[in-house]
């Protein structure tokens, strides 16, 4: 769905699925379904599974979103992540990237380029406050799996552990990720060597610095 709830249903379940929803078949398992609105598309075979490629996976999430929930309520709540979710599909589509899911409190969105990744990230940060929230955001680059609408891999593992330790307002990058930015004009301090978890080996991660005073001057700077 838009708002990003998933649902896994396993052999031997029966479960009556509400529109709007896309699915995937997953394996071998015999799928039968009762077609009411005559979508002969639902539920196919997935074109891209076990399709690897090198990309920039960019991972965001909202920062105490449980507690900015509670604070606004169910309805209101509902609301800001619906306009986060349509600001992330449009910030990520100008930067030539691709959205593949929405995670409830966040994005993970593939780019072919890291700088357009690191772009998205920037104009992110900025374009969030004006909801009255603030995220943060990891970005690594790897070689990734996509499947059924998600993508696997450990690059994307990184991603989110990146994202963790991040601050708010903060774009996070892997040392891979600084390296292939360099004389973009685009300026990095050093965070330290860290361990993610479940990774071997500390990491060398950076911090993206905008330039200019407002918030979306890194994003306005030209392309070299």
């Amino acid at each position: 769905m838009a708002d990003g709830v998933e649902l896994e249903i396993g052999p031997g379940d029966v479960f009556e699925i509400p529109p709007g929803h896309d699915a995937w078949v997953v394996g071998d398992v015999p799928w039968v379904s009762v077609d009411f609105e005559a979508m002969r598309n639902y539920a196919r075979p997935n074109p891209d599974g076990g399709r690897r490629r090198l990309a920039t996976i960019l991972v965001s999430d909202i920062v105490d979103s449980t507690a900015r929930a509670v604070a606004l309520g169910p309805a209101r709540w509902r609301d800001v992540v619906g306009r986060h979710n349509e600001l992330a599909e449009r910030i990520v589509d100008q930067h030539d990237g691709q959205l593949i899911k929405t995670t409830g409190d966040g994005v993970i969105a593939l780019f072919g380029s890291a700088e357009g990744a690191v772009r998205a990230g920037d104009a992110l940060c900025a374009k969030m406050t004006g909801l009255g929230i603030a995220i943060r955001v990891g970005i690594q680059t790897g070689e990734v799996e996509i499947r059924a609408g998600d993508v696997r891999g450990v690059a994307v593992h990184a991603a989110a552990r990146i994202t963790a330790l991040a601050a708010p307002d903060t774009v996070l990058v892997s040392a891979t990720v600084r390296e292939l930015l360099d004389g973009t004009g685009m300026s990095f301090e050093d965070h330290g060597q860290h361990q993610l978890k479940g990774l071997p080996g500390k990491r060398q991660l950076f911090v993206l610095v905008r330039s200019g005073t407002g918030p979306d001057a890194l994003a306005a700077m030209p392309k070299p």
